[in-house]
């Protein structure tokens, strides 16, 4: 089967590599370059790393429309998109043959939008998993060809989530193309979203349950954090889990319930084990 395959971060790897084992890869199209770290300095995007390596053949328009020629060209018999990071117009779900089929990283209806991972953790649910579903002109709406489902374990953050569920998605893409698939509309009365994160969202309030506190620390870990006023929480653990004997933190009584700081982090300084700030005299 020919491909067109969409797809820009680490999530969307694990299938493009799958997928290329098994089919044809006509064209793989990456979010443009961007700059990075300290220094700023142009960093490709993981999907566009790995096509490189592989030998694919790759764009990185900065506008969709703009790779929609080279997408025609490849003629593909189906496209797919996983963690892409822009809408889709109809004019590129028309190109291939079959149309496009996205691997989405929660138990649809619930969680559509760009951080499903995320709000799942954050909203403290023990379940999630990903669907093969069919791409339509609206956000996360259309028909649904597999589900597969894991557990979220009380500790687990997002990076530990996303890697598994990368996983789990790339083989139920290539199991979904292997078979004939039936497609069953989603119960759209029972939708949910799940939003872009953003930065102002890290903020706490020891006044919240601990739960609250710490299912948001897994959620926005690495990025963009929790913070307590302008002091980053680098390192957070429930009072009842084993933490090293060398720092045992500071446990901090919450609206209901409490939580250990292990390490936190003023701004522009480097992070610091949270009992060393207190005794310097930091207030948490």
């Amino acid at each position: 089967m020919r491909i067109v395959f969409l797809g820009t971060p680490d999530f969307a790897v694990a299938t493009l590599a799958a997928l290329a084992r098994e089919h044809e890869i006509a064209l793989v199209v990456a979010q443009p370059d961007k700059p990075a770290g300290r220094g700023m300095k142009m960093h490709a995007p993981a999907v566009a790393v790995k096509a490189k390596e592989l030998g694919l053949p790759l764009i990185q328009p900065a506008k969709i429309r703009e790779g929609l020629d080279a997408i025609r060209e490849a003629r593909p018999d189906i496209g797919i998109v996983v963690a892409y990071g822009k809408i889709l117009p109809p004019a590129l779900l028309e190109i291939p043959k079959q149309g496009f089929l996205n691997v989405h990283g929660s138990i649809l209806p619930k969680y559509r939008g760009a951080a499903p991972i995320q709000r799942a953790i954050e909203h403290g649910e023990t379940e999630t998993g990903v669907t093969i579903m069919r791409v339509d002109a609206e956000l996360d709406h259309g028909p649904m060809l597999a589900i597969e489902r894991t557990p979220i374990g009380p500790d687990e953050r997002t990076p530990d989530v996303a890697s598994r569920l990368s996983i789990i998605g790339a083989e139920a893409m290539t199991r979904t193309l292997r078979a004939s698939w039936t497609e069953t509309p989603q119960d759209h009365a029972q939708a949910t979203l799940a939003p872009k994160i953003e930065k102002s969202e890290g903020a706490i309030s020891w006044s919240d349950p601990a739960r609250v506190i710490y299912d948001k620390f897994r959620a926005f870990y690495p990025w963009p954090g929790v913070f307590a006023g302008d002091l980053k929480l680098i390192e957070l653990a429930r009072v009842d889990a084993p933490v090293n004997a060398m720092d045992d933190g500071v446990v901090v009584q919450c609206g209901e319930g409490a939580l250990r700081v292990l390490s936190v982090q003023k701004p522009g300084k480097s992070p610091i084990r949270a009992t060393d700030f207190v005794r310097g005299g930091g207030t948490l």
